[in-house]
């Protein structure tokens, strides 16, 4: 069987670090493995307007955004297949097939879903798309027989209930469908990295994001205003690491060959933490290191992005090339399960074949 990827994101604003670390610097590593056949990246518009119906112009804006921010990271066009949503309507045929193997109640127990719908205030009045987003990204990944789906923590159950729908048909209709795996973050503290002001998640409403995009000095000036231990007043106090944002930041982006360069006091992470726990060492110290670190890593995809804008006609050429291949994935996935479910009539000679003996004699 080939290996196989899909994942992808929502355009509903520009990518941010907390993106980065959960799955786009896994994706690039993935795809510079040489050990998967195939490697598909969706920019998910239909998704999108599950909750942004009345928006569409913000989606539509934003396609492009996260295409830059795809480029910019490392994904490339040669070695991925970058595609919109949208532009595969098979996706939409096969979502209806699949709504007739799950349950309402089955949709209301989905913990994603239930977290989103309380998240937007949806609980009184929830769109269809909305309550079946689940039904469609199994679409999106059985579309493409995805053996892998590299995705943060809070997506997990949205792959389980895609794996019940591969059981569900396979089990009904014959073996068609092919189960996924889920790929998480190795690193703990990539699996949900917080915002800025420590809430549990980056939220460009909340302005509690570090974007991939941002320049220099919006780095350093939301890096500086982080959440830290709030008892830990005056340097010489005792400070808690634990749920404490800039280490979260640190265990997630710092390597230990760069104490050596920004902060050579210290040999490693282990080190630092112990200084700050003890008290004597200051947060605007363990800031600035954080800041270097962080500059480090996204520079160069500053660097890309600015490059890659001054094309923007290739990249929708990317895109709608990438479209047009992801369409005949999809194409021979859905004609393999309409064959399943025996709803191939002009397709099928040995049926036409049976009806006209039947009517002839």
């Amino acid at each position: 069987m080939k290996k196989i990827i899909l994942t992808g994101d929502r355009p509903t604003g520009k990518l941010h670090v907390g993106h980065y670390v959960g799955s786009l610097k896994r994706r690039v590593e993935l795809q510079n493995s040489g050990e998967f056949d195939q490697i598909n990246i969706m920019i998910a518009d239909a998704q999108a307007l599950t909750d942004n119906a009345d928006n569409p112009e913000k989606v539509r804006q934003n396609i492009i955004e996260v295409a830059l921010d795809y480029m910019s990271c490392g994904l490339d066009p040669a070695k991925s297949t970058l595609f919109i949503q949208s532009q595969i309507p098979e996706l939409c045929e096969l979502a209806f097939y699949y709504m007739n193997l799950v349950t309402v109640s089955r949709l209301q127990r989905n913990p994603t879903v239930k977290t989103e719908i309380k998240m937007r205030n949806f609980e009184t009045s929830i769109p269809v798309g909305f309550f079946t987003y689940p039904i469609s990204q199994a679409s999106d990944i059985t579309a493409f027989k995805a053996t892998t789906v590299p995705v943060g923590e809070d997506q997990m159950p949205m792959v389980e209930q895609t794996r019940e729908i591969v059981h569900k048909f396979n089990s009904v209709y014959g073996e068609t469908l092919v189960e996924p795996e889920i790929l998480l973050p190795t690193n703990q503290a990539c699996l949900r990295l917080p915002g800025t002001d420590g809430k549990a998640k980056m939220s460009k409403s909340l302005g509690n994001c570090i974007y991939l995009s941002d320049d220099s000095d919006t780095i350093k000036k939301k890096i500086m205003g982080m959440y830290t231990d709030p008892d830990h007043i005056k340097v010489s106090d005792p400070g808690k690491v634990e749920g404490n944002t800039v280490f979260t930041y640190l265990d997630a982006f710092c390597k230990p060959e760069q104490f050596e360069r920004y902060l050579p006091d210290y040999a490693n992470l282990d080190e630092l933490k112990d200084h700050y726990k003890r008290g004597g060492l200051g947060d605007v110290k363990v800031k600035r290191f954080l800041n270097s670190v962080l500059e480090e890593e996204l520079e160069p995809i500053r660097l890309r992005r600015k490059e890659l804008e001054k094309d923007i006609p290739y990249i929708y050429e990317v895109l709608r090339k990438g479209s047009e291949a992801a369409r005949e994935r999809a194409a021979q996935t859905l004609s393999e399960v309409k064959n399943a479910m025996k709803i191939n009539y002009f397709d099928d000679a040995e049926l036409i074949k049976a009806q006209s003996e039947k009517y002839s004699g």
